[in-house]
């Protein structure tokens, strides 16, 4: 694997939408406000790339626009990251503009950049993953940088500090308090506080052995699902299919894989269906231990755990669940590629 350069103070970096346009509506232009001044107060100078403010319905249309930003922000040697404004559900249609693009794939490889985001970005990711870069499954414009408390979250404040820090020695730890999702994004609501909860769990060892070690792969769990079975467009599984990116059985061996539920909190029949899909590919009979994060809200917080351990059925797998990565805020981030060792006793995931 190729691994980017630390972030550092006076960096440009990139703001792409890729999956959902929001961010270019008239309803998100004080998070553009927001967020441009929280990446300049941690010394960063925001580059929003040409199409990545041109709303909804043109992105909709012109997937070869979010394609070509991407290429544009690995193109322009003056861009030192790339940061996702959201996700959404479709980006997987970029992928035949951009895996069939020679001077894409070499920029990737020659000139390797930080890129985060999380939900349906980890299609991004899994394309980045077979093009050997690490990336980052972790914050995203509008739902971190722009954040409309009068902070950020410290957690994943925190967390983003760690884009301009090593990996090594890193340690992730449970967030002391957990928040949930609002129901007012608007300009109205700048400066209202999340609904903040005391974590009274930490990381959950649910079965097997409570200390692991193994690289990172993983991603949202319905956007896994969307790979194997074109749950949400009918072509999906055959674009993701031509350009690997659900590599073979093979490519899992030995990893920790990650996974978390999206913000549509899926019922556990669903979950366990999620699960299902995966587990006739085989992943589990060679992958080191499960991480799960947080569920959004907690919603299904228990019926997720009996489905687990049921789906999985191997005792010896460890599972560790309730980890502070995915929908669920506040949030940190987890490298494609890096290497971990997992303490559940100890309450950490430490990078190597």
């Amino acid at each position: 694997m190729i691994f980017p350069k630390k972030l550092k103070s006076g960096d440009k970096v990139a703001i792409v939408s890729l999956s959902s346009g929001m961010l270019g509506e008239d309803f998100c232009r004080h998070n553009i406000e927001i967020g441009s001044r929280r990446l300049r107060e941690f010394g960063l100078e925001p580059v929003f790339m040409p199409n990545a403010l041109k709303g909804i319905d043109y992105l909709q249309e012109h997937p070869e626009a979010r394609g070509s930003d991407l290429k544009r922000a690995f193109l322009d040697d003056s861009i030192s990251g790339i940061i996702c404004a959201i996700g959404g559900d479709d980006t997987y249609r970029l992928l035949p503009f951009l895996m069939e693009d020679r001077e894409f794939i070499e920029a990737v490889q020659r000139n390797p950049k930080l890129f985060t985001g999380f939900s349906d970005t980890t299609i991004n990711h899994l394309m980045f993953y077979q093009l050997g870069l690490a990336t980052y499954y972790g914050l995203a414009f509008i739902t971190d940088l722009a954040e409309i408390s009068d902070e950020m979250l410290p957690y994943t404040k925190a967390a983003f500090e760690g884009y301009f820090e090593e990996w090594s020695g890193r340690k992730i730890v449970p967030s002391e308090f957990w928040y949930e999702e609002r129901r007012d994004f608007s300009r109205n609501a700048i400066g209202t506080e999340r609904i903040a909860h005391k974590e009274e769990r930490g990381f959950e060892l649910l079965q097997g052995a409570g200390v692991f070690e193994g690289k990172l792969l993983g991603g949202c769990l319905e956007s896994l699902y969307d790979i194997l079975t074109s749950n949400r467009y009918p072509d999906q599984k055959a674009v993701c299919e031509k350009y690997g990116l659900f590599s073979n059985v093979e490519e899992w061996r030995d990893k920790i894989f990650f996974i978390e539920t999206c913000e549509e909190k899926p019922a556990p029949k669903l979950f366990a269906k999620e699960l299902l899909a995966l587990k006739e590919q085989g992943i589990f009979e060679v992958i080191r231990g499960i991480i799960v994060g947080k569920p959004q809200d907690e919603s299904y917080y228990e019926e997720y755990k009996s489905v687990l351990k049921e789906i999985v059925a191997n005792q010896n797998l460890p599972i560790v669940y309730n980890v502070n990565f995915g929908h669920a805020t506040p949030r940190t981030f987890l490298p494609y590629g890096a290497k971990v060792r997992v303490d559940a006793e100890k309450q950490m995931i430490e990078f190597l």
